[in-house]
């Protein structure tokens, strides 16, 4: 019964960051309207859809206060960041693809080599960084200052955007209250007004109201899940919580590629992985130990937390040269990509329960090798 109840929160916790999301999306594209493609959606999308993340990560930390909390951030993190290089390209090519819209995707070299060289050095300060068995507000502020380096880049590049003149998008109008429990919030906001600075300002926030909401029973769900099956909060993080949270991801990129914006439906899904490695983890790090002090983990946490790093960085690098290689993006490339994450989420149950297989063993044991090899450079 606690299973069922734990997977039922977690689905409504889905639905209610889906619907804010709607939200968020009309507020961000009013917000990024004049910056280029590929800008846009590593940037304004990215962080903003990105939010579950720092959120689930913060209340993994705040709630449970150690260092499951803090695997639990990581493992959301990572996960999500896993998800978002695999699931979120391949429901892109499939939607677009499927639909018939086109036969195959062009991508802009520059956004995927600007993204994913910025993503895979950020994946390797991650794994050196985290090496020791305590951690402290200078590992989680190093983070966050290497995000703010992506960003000032970003900014400083992006050249003169096309401006949005006439932008009139507007809520499709009705009653508010009504519209607000069916969860419409750009209806609850607008009514039938168009969306201006302020509104798109106050959409955003609601938005990411009812998401911080979401993401603190979503924790809660999580807790009870692993608690249920008897599998530690770390591996219920990496598959169910980063999923949950990837949400927003999935709906803006799949909504930036019915448009055409293939550019920014792949800078969103890459941007929101440096924003999840860098800041949703920086923060909630920075901030509980300047409150709580250092995290100290146990050499089994620290292993698992360590194998994971290594597993995304090599993840990231195959799907890198997925996006890189060919000149066109089809659905062959889909497929890979949804197998690739199939194979994933396999060895990360297969290993949260312990299994004997040879090969999980062998996985494993190559995984720490690595980490460890980055451990010793220090």
């Amino acid at each position: 019964m606690a299973i069922v109840s734990a997977l039922g929160l977690i689905i409504i916790t889905c639905i209610v960051i889906w619907r804010a999301c709607d939200g968020f999306e009309m507020a961000s594209d009013f917000l990024g309207k004049n910056m280029k493609d590929g800008v846009k959606g590593a940037t304004i999308n990215a962080i903003g859809s990105s939010l579950p993340e720092l959120f689930t990560t913060l209340f993994f930390l705040f709630v449970l206060k150690d260092s499951d909390g803090f695997s639990g951030g990581v493992g959301t993190t990572a996960g999500s960041a896993v998800f978002n290089a695999m699931i979120i390209p391949a429901v892109v090519i499939m939607a677009v693809i499927g639909k018939g819209i086109v036969s195959r995707i062009k991508v802009s070299k520059k956004v995927i080599k600007r993204d994913g060289i910025s993503l895979i050095l950020c994946e390797i300060v991650l794994i050196l960084l985290i090496t020791v068995t305590e951690l402290d507000w200078y590992h989680g502020l190093t983070l966050m200052l290497l995000y703010v380096v992506y960003i000032v880049y970003m900014l400083s590049t992006q050249g003169r955007g096309i401006v949005a003149n006439g932008y009139e998008a507007e809520a499709n109008g009705g009653n508010r209250t009504i519209a607000f429990f069916k969860g419409d919030l750009a209806t609850t906001v607008l009514g039938d007004k168009r969306i201006n600075l302020k509104r798109a300002w106050i959409l955003m926030l609601l938005s990411v109201f009812f998401i911080a909401i979401a993401c603190y029973w979503l924790v809660e769900a999580c807790e009870q899940f692993g608690q249920a099956i008897g599998m530690p909060i770390y591996f219920v993080s990496v598959v169910l919580a980063s999923a949950a949270t990837s949400v927003p991801d999935t709906i803006i990129s799949w909504k930036d590629a019915m448009k055409g914006n293939y550019d920014d439906a792949v800078a969103n899904a890459l941007g929101s992985n440096i924003f999840d490695i860098c800041f949703a983890l920086g923060f909630p790090l920075f901030l509980f130990t300047l409150i709580y002090g250092p995290i100290y983990m146990s050499p089994e946490t620290l292993e698992n937390v360590g194998q994971l790093r290594v597993l995304l960085l090599l993840i990231t690098i195959v799907a890198f040269f997925i996006y890189l290689v060919p000149k066109t993006i089809r659905k062959s490339h889909g497929y890979l990509l949804i197998t690739l994450y199939a194979l994933f989420v396999m060895y990360i149950v297969l290993k949260g329960m312990d299994s004997d297989l040879g090969a999980v063993r062998s996985i494993s044991d190559s995984l720490s090798s690595i980490s460890n090899f980055f451990g010793n450079l220090f």
